[in-house]
């Protein structure tokens, strides 16, 4: 296995700004419970999911219409012998004008193939960003609650 972070990436129809938006409406993508502020610079949230994972990130970058950066702080997950892999980790989103699209790259920077976690993760990530943040981008409606990732 290689070093590689997990990465995915999407293209919509809509402005960079909207996508921006979305992205920063967490609840309306990411099931779970959220508490805190998820669209200011410097501002800290937790995510909790039953009592099988909790993470709580730190807004480290928000450059409108182009990237969000979170840092996780803190975390921990029922489900791996390190129960902390996630904290230190870094959950980012570049967005780009790629000509009349707008592109939407997700990396979870330390979140890797060696990682304990990668496949179970690998997949809730890629629903709740491939389905339900793009149906959020697209249709003004996200599905947070259509797994129980």
């Amino acid at each position: 296995m290689n070093d590689e972070n997990l990465t995915t990436s999407f293209t919509v129809d809509q402005t960079p700004e909207e996508v921006f938006a979305a992205i920063n409406d967490v609840r309306g993508w990411w099931s779970g419970e959220i508490e805190g502020v998820t669209d200011t610079l410097d501002e800290e949230f937790s995510y909790r999911y039953q009592d099988v994972h909790y993470s709580k990130q730190k807004i480290t970058a928000l450059v409108p219409g182009e990237k969000v950066v979170w840092h996780v702080v803190d975390g921990y997950l029922n489900f791996t012998e390190d129960t902390t892999e996630w904290t230190g980790t870094d959950i980012e989103f570049v967005i780009s004008r790629q000509g009349d699209h707008t592109e939407v790259r997700f990396t979870h920077l330390g979140l890797q193939p060696r990682s304990e976690c990668f496949d179970s993760c690998s997949s809730a990530w890629g629903f709740y960003i491939n389905d339900s943040l793009r149906k959020l981008i697209t249709t003004g409606r996200g599905a947070p609650n259509e797994t129980d990732q």
